[in-house]
């Protein structure tokens, strides 16, 4: 039994996300794509509204939200077992209007956004009627440091002018992004971690280009995408600042830490998958005399697999405790934990999958080529592993400076 057992409220969600995944979107999947690929790429596929019609009617729809919104919402623990059932389909958090980087803007507008600004793009957000984009990262620095962050928002009077060039700016070539949040300088001579700051920019707004789709793996992630864009003398009202000049950071820190949870619960879910179809193919299969499940190495590659997904899962669940219990400053080790293992560990997993279907298993027949470029891009995404390997080692230092417990 785990020691973080789900909320009764939160079993029956997970029962009833289940049977609504098997029933409708785990059939759609193969639709799906035949749909993207004989229309506009950037478009929503229409059985997408569909599915997201049924998920409403079904009362499955916005099971994110955080309790600053809703007192009733779902605690982080209870969200984090819906989050890795609806992480086992590429296209399983949409229907429930639980897609990154749509969750995290959501709970960056919750948290940090003014009542105008709520009901100008939170309202229609809440309701999957438009979509999001972050825009953070920068292809002339090393974005994983965020003090390198270059784009420039400067106050010209009741306005904020913003110049700079951004690159994988999640969802921003979907045809229903309608706005992004923007990372940028305000103050490059201020101390370094009060530098930056976060402001909405509508997507329509003059100035803002988006150049091109960026591909992972050859895989474009259509109609989502990841996109460069340039942003040239855009004008947006000053109103559109989140929280204030210099916050950029604290905004970010109270962004991720449920994003990173999300992330990873997905990468459980998507290992899971990942491991039924290595049993399911390994039994199926003959080769040299025996089933695949019969060799030596496949069972040991079965095990290793249910041992990992195990031990990330309760590293995970651990974090979304803490996040509960403590908050996610103080939960911030366990969280950069799991930024490092889930992601690795679905690698692995699905790579053994591959092995075991062989040729199959990197075609598009089979759901796990694309698995494996998704969660190989997960190890950058929020922050390299090697950024939380960092903030691991420091936390863990910090126990013992000044002279602590020597061997």
């Amino acid at each position: 039994m785990t020691p973080f057992p789900q909320s009764t409220r939160s079993q029956a969600l997970a029962e009833k996300l289940t049977a609504f995944m098997d029933a409708h979107v785990y059939p759609a999947e193969p639709l799906y794509e035949r749909q993207l690929d004989a229309g506009d790429r950037w478009a929503q596929p229409p059985v997408m509204e569909e599915l997201k019609a049924k998920a409403r009617a079904a009362g499955l729809w916005n099971l994110f939200l955080p309790r600053r919104h809703d007192p009733q919402a779902l605690s982080v623990l209870d969200y984090a077992p819906l989050c890795e059932i609806m992480g086992r389909s590429p296209i399983g958090a949409e229907p429930f209007n639980c897609s990154a980087p749509d969750t995290g803007n959501m709970e960056t507008l919750i948290l940090y956004g003014t009542p105008a600004q709520k009901e100008r793009w939170l309202t229609p957000l809440l309701a999957g009627e438009i979509r999001s984009c972050f825009a953070m990262t920068e292809p002339a620095v090393a974005s994983s440091d965020a003090t390198n962050i270059r784009a420039a928002i400067a106050r010209e009077g009741d306005h904020y002018v913003i110049n700079g060039r951004k690159w994988w700016a999640s969802g921003a070539m979907d045809k229903r992004c309608r706005i992004a949040i923007v990372m940028g300088q305000t103050d490059p001579d201020a101390t370094r971690h009060l530098r930056q700051s976060m402001i909405l920019v509508p997507l329509d707004t003059p100035g803002v280009t988006v150049e091109r789709a960026l591909h992972v793996f050859g895989y474009d992630d259509a109609p989502h995408g990841h996109a460069e864009m340039t942003f040239e003398n855009v004008r947006v009202p000053a109103a559109n600042i989140l929280l204030g000049e210099g916050r950029g950071f604290e905004i970010a820190q109270g962004r991720l830490g449920p994003g990173r949870i999300h992330h990873c619960m997905r990468m459980i879910g998507m290992a899971e998958r990942a491991l039924e179809t290595l049993c399911q193919r390994a039994l199926g299969r003959t080769a040299f005399g025996r089933t695949l499940a019969e060799h030596g190495v496949t069972r040991h590659w079965i095990a290793e697999s249910r041992i990992e997904i195990e031990q990330a899962r309760l590293l995970t669940l651990q974090a979304a405790h803490m996040m509960d219990s403590v908050g996610s400053k103080a939960a911030r080790s366990q969280i950069a934990m799991i930024k490092v293992v889930a992601p690795n560990v679905a690698q692995k997993v699905i790579d053994r999958a591959i092995q075991v279907c062989g040729a199959a298993g990197v075609s598009q027949d089979f759901h796990l080529a694309y698995a494996y470029a998704r969660a190989r891009a997960i190890r950058l995404a929020d922050g390299p592993d090697e950024v939380h390997r960092e903030a691991v080692a420091k936390l863990e230092l910090r126990k013992y400076a000044g002279g602590g417990n020597a061997g």
